[in-house]
């Protein structure tokens, strides 16, 4: 014998009943086949209820669309010869609906009893349907009451079964039949006055789990509308996994932790009877499913077997110094809760015993906040306990395996993993058998929360960062044509998905929404159509979107962009810089940014701002961490004053050799700030602050080269005023020849003194033969004393300064 399962989706409609019935046709074995109501009724009666209890008359309007619903889909099912008394069937047993119903509406009362009795009729109705459907299809099976089969108490909406008369009571029915198969509504009983009863929602797979155990069977199927258990819930993990096989302790957890594949009082009468469970799709009949089994018989590969969470928890808290030592509180707490039957879903408690948590349905909150104070009235005058205190908004993500026991380390890697994407938890709580690890956090970072446990113990083909670009101009354009370019490398040869789900220039911005990523081959069409940039709100959707991962990489050269980061990185979101205004800005910003990231497990990257590409920051960090101090930096720091003076030879003028290193894209916006030296103050700046000095920019002495008169006005009168000042430059070109020497923009840092200027470079320097665009950076340190460490390279250029950003978004997903 083997019991067979259909839940609401699997009978929503005549079309997929179709598809149930010719399951229950090809299998076999004799059978019991348990359906739910139609899809959606079970609610709508309900509603039907609550709205005759208010004297509300539109009660009757949804009957008769329930009415119609069904009569619809009788039709559609049976040929026109089998139709009339099935159709009086429906219409009798929405006479009898209408008179309850009526008598609600007159009385103004719903009691649970007579809900149990309008609800019921979900069931009945799609199994009476049902049943003409398969008689009619020449499928021979007996129709039974469940109410007549499956004894209960009187405890209406969620009645405790007694086993011992159902039992006997199906075996001897079933027994006593010549039928092979037979059919029964799933989720209603009686009592023992034979008043009907309801096993609380999702009750149906009850049903079917105390036919299989009364009768023995051979496996119980549960078919719905997904291939088996998942490894998370797939609404919210796009890469969630069938789970093949689990153990009945397992699918409990799951499905108590929210797992809606299966009602959780399912498990206990089929693993008493060590009967095989199998979670099966209705649209997919062939695919394996899960199934659920011993124990000792489960095998599953997996430390994990899979990730839950229930959403809608409170917590509740009580506290007092007068707790301490003294025996009964817990007792009281949880016997105030369960006197008005609230259900208690988490338990910690601190080892002082000066507080105990627990979490409840936060519907339940207000009642359990009144029930607590009132047990402990004595305490709470006598300042011996604190009032309840009541946290909403909270969620419980949960870890499920039973190979966790074995397994040290996996609470550390769960945690590990939450905190990094600055996943506060509350509270924490794993059982004695290690089956379960459950932590509290808040509900608005569930969904994050279970992604980021599923890329953890799951995604081992890939993990994901999700990329938020604010400058896609010159360098950020460059920037997404190499993650395009490398997006199937990075999958390949890094397991690595970066997933750029935001972009902005100055004017728009854009986004996409329910796990898609921008098109990086047609971005710039998109983003022309898009909404008009406010930083502000760009912003506030970064953080909205809580996104596992998240890292925003900022391309501009922006101040206000700049004061985002300290927000940002307070949201455990990893920052990378190109703009070189926050990492030089005052040395407080500096130090309070870099705190920031460390508080909140985020990162903040820097590397091109000095350098462009080079590997500059990272050299100076690797030094300091393995040991060595820096003692004395020199470099060459602007690819722009480099190009220049290379190009500059007194034949063409100086500020046509500018304006060429500006079209080539090797300035910033305004030239002024490389010809006056203020970005090579940065620069050196940042690299004495990564040597651990605590400089500012009024510390740098700039050795100007340019005459004053060249900062006044615009950029174009810039332009203008170099070209009269144009002997100028060609005095300091023709005196350095005249020495054999190059021109060189030359920053030093030693003796917590630095200073930028321009220098004559004689031919043995290691300046001399620095050629283009390039830069060059020679540190020396204890370990390199005589000979410095030297970094040389480009050190401007769209595509290089590009390559530099993408480095630090691969080094913030290294593990």
């Amino acid at each position: 014998m083997k019991v067979l399962k259909f839940g609401g989706s699997s009978v929503a409609n005549a079309e997929n009943i179709q598809k149930v019935v010719q399951i229950v046709k090809n299998e076999q074995q004799p059978k019991v086949v348990v359906v739910s109501a139609l899809g959606g009724v079970t609610d709508q009666l309900i509603n039907a209820g609550t709205l005759a209890e208010k004297g509300d008359e539109s009660y009757k309007e949804v009957l008769q669309a329930l009415e119609t619903k069904h009569l619809d889909t009788a039709r559609a099912l049976l040929p026109v010869t089998h139709q009339s008394s099935c159709l009086s069937m429906v219409k009798q047993h929405f006479n009898e609906l209408d008179e309850i119903c009526n008598s609600v509406f007159y009385i103004r009362e719903l009691s649970l009893r007579t809900k149990d009795r309008i609800i019921s009729f979900g069931e009945l109705l799609s199994s009476k349907i049902i049943s003409a459907f398969m008689s009619s299809a020449n499928i021979q099976h007996e129709w039974l009451d469940s109410r007549k089969l499956i004894k209960t108490n009187n405890n209406f909406g969620f009645a405790a079964v007694n086993f011992k008369d159902t039992n006997e009571i199906i075996s001897s029915t079933v027994a006593a039949s010549g039928k092979q198969a037979f059919l029964a509504p799933g989720f209603i009983a009686s009592d023992a006055n034979s008043n009907t009863t309801t096993l609380g929602r999702g009750g149906s797979d009850y049903t079917a789990a105390i036919f299989a155990a009364a009768l023995d069977a051979s496996a119980l199927e549960i078919w719905t509308d997904v291939t088996g258990m998942m490894t998370a819930d797939p609404r919210w993990v796009a890469n969630a996994k069938t789970i093949n096989r689990t153990s009945y302790q397992e699918a409990m957890e799951l499905s108590h932790f929210g797992a809606k594949v299966i009602y959780p009082p399912t498990i206990q009468p089929v693993m008493q009877k060590n009967i095989p469970t199998w979670v099966k799709n209705t649209f997919a009949p062939n695919e394996a499913g899960t199934v659920i089994e011993s124990a000792g018989e489960h095998d599953g590969s997996e430390i994990i077997t899979g990730i839950s969470s229930i959403n809608s928890v409170t917590l509740l808290s009580l506290e007092g110094s007068g707790m301490v030592g003294i025996p009964g509180f817990s007792k009281r707490l949880f016997e105030a809760l369960a006197n008005e039957k609230i259900n208690v879903i988490l338990i910690t408690q601190s080892s002082s015993e000066h507080s105990i948590c627990v979490a409840i349905n936060a519907a339940d909150a207000a009642k359990a906040k009144n029930v607590v104070d009132a047990a402990f009235e004595t305490e709470l005058n006598q300042k011996k306990v604190d009032p309840l205190k009541v946290e909403e908004g909270h969620a419980i993500i949960a870890l499920v395996g039973d190979k966790m026991k074995s397994h040290p380390g996996i609470a550390g890697k769960m945690f590990g993993a939450l905190g990094r994407n600055g996943i506060n938890i509350r509270a924490i709580a794993q059982g004695s058998s290690e089956r379960n690890i459950s932590a509290v956090i808040s509900v608005a970072d569930v969904k994050k929360g279970v992604n980021v446990l599923h890329e953890a113990f799951f995604e081992s083909v890939h993990k994901q960062l999700n990329v938020f670009i604010v400058g896609v101009g010159n360098v950020g354009g460059k920037l997404m044509e190499q993650l395009n370019q490398q997006k199937q490398f990075l999958l390949e040869h890094l397991n690595l998905q970066v997933r750029v789900t935001g972009i902005a220039n100055s004017k728009q911005m854009l986004f996409v929404d329910n796990g898609n990523e921008i098109d990086l081959r047609s971005w710039k069409e998109a983003l022309k159509n898009a909404q008009p940039m406010e930083l502000e709100r760009f912003v506030d959707t970064v953080i909205d979107k809580n996104l596992r991962n998240s890292v925003f990489v900022d391309v501009t050269a922006n101040a206000d962009v700049a004061a985002v980061y300290n927000r940002l990185l307070e949201k455990s979101i990893s920052i990378v810089a190109c703009n070189k205004i926050a990492a030089s800005s005052p040395y407080s910003n500096y130090s309070q940014l870099k705190s920031t990231a460390r508080e909140f497990n985020a990162e903040y990257r820097f590397e091109t701002n000095v350098g462009a590409g080079l590997p500059v920051i990272g050299t100076l960090n690797d030094l300091r961490r393995s040991g060595d101090q820096v003692n004395k930096i020199q470099a060459v720091l602007s690819g722009t004053l480099n190009f220049v003076f290379n190009n500059y030879d007194g034949s063409r003028p100086f500020a046509e050799v500018v304006k060429q290193a500006q079209d080539e894209g090797y300035t910033e916006p305004d030239p002024r700030l490389d010809l006056g030296g203020t970005d090579v103050m940065r620069k050196i700046m940042i690299l004495a602050r990564e040597a651990g000095e605590q400089i500012e920019m009024d510390d740098i002495t700039n050795n100007y080269f340019l005459p004053a008169s060249c900062f006044d006005g615009s950029v174009d009168d810039f332009y203008k005023e170099m070209a009269n000042q144009e002997a100028h430059f060609k005095a300091l070109y023709e005196e350095a020849a005249a020495k054999n020497c190059k021109l060189k923009f030359v920053a030093s840092f030693e003796n917590g003194k630095a200073n930028v200027g321009l220098q004559h470079i004689p031919s043995h320097s290691d300046f001399y033969h620095l050629y283009g665009k390039d830069n060059i950076v020679l540190f020396y340190t204890q370990r390199y004393t005589d000979q410095p460490l030297v970094v040389k390279g480009a050190g401007a250029g769209a595509d290089v300064t590009a390559s530099g950003v993408f480095a630090d978004i691969l080094r913030i997903a290294a593990p």
